[in-house]
């Protein structure tokens, strides 16, 4: 599959809800580089952190524009976060079903066909000032 469509198929199951489709687009050693946090390896990791996610919010991502490079080892996505906080992650302010807004983006390394990184960017200060207003 050309880097762009793994891209956007990968985004399109995250979208409809189908978390467990993503982990076919993945590596088996792949690195999820989380914003703000640490790096987890391997597709079970990734698997605990989309139940983790899927359990404390409901986010849809529009505007969605994906990148890639000629050799198709490299790609980006750029695209804006539509969410509502469930239920309040640990560490972080109280959820009431604040919605949010909030521009992201996210960086891929792709091996053999699959993604092999996943590294996401957002501005956590602004998702704070959001969802505590």
């Amino acid at each position: 599959m050309e880097s762009k469509a793994l891209i956007a198929a990968y985004y399109d199951a995250f979208n409809d809800g189908r978390t467990d489709e993503m982990l076919n687009y993945l590596h088996d050693e792949v690195e999820h580089h989380v914003n703000e946090g640490g790096i987890r390896r391997g597709k079970q990791t990734f698997a605990e952190f989309n139940a983790h996610m899927t359990h404390c919010y409901k986010e849809e991502l529009t505007d969605m524009v994906i990148f890639a490079n000629d050799a198709g080892d490299r790609a980006a996505a750029e695209f804006v976060v539509n969410g509502s906080y469930l239920e309040t992650d640990e560490g972080l302010p109280e959820a009431k079903g604040q919605k949010y807004v909030l521009p992201a983006g996210a960086f891929f390394t792709i091996r053999d066909g699959k993604i092999a990184r996943v590294t996401t960017y957002y501005n956590l200060a602004d998702w704070m000032r959001q969802v505590s207003a």
